[in-house]
């Protein structure tokens, strides 16, 4: 699997967003360089469990897509009548 990466912009309100968190909640200081080293740690570590959750959930809507075609074909079958 390639690594996970995302926009410069959003990694840094992640960041920004990490920092208040640990702040509020915890009150602790993590900012700049230490919030974006931690941000990328959790990608590296979490985001494959969140990226495979996301795989599996629209290949569950997908194939049911699918199915759902598949039995709006079979409706469309005609009686065949077989001559004597």
């Amino acid at each position: 699997m390639s690594k996970i990466e995302l926009p410069k912009e959003a990694r840094e309100a992640l960041a920004r967003a990490l920092s208040k968190y640990l702040k509020d909640e915890l009150d602790v200081e993590v900012e700049g360089f230490d919030a974006v080293f931690l941000l990328d740690f959790l990608i590296e570590t979490l985001g494959p469990h969140f990226y495979n959750q996301g795989l599996a959930d629209a290949h569950a809507v997908v194939a049911k897509k699918i199915e759902d075609l598949g039995e709006a074909i079979w409706q469309l079958e005609k009686p065949a009548k077989l001559s004597r």
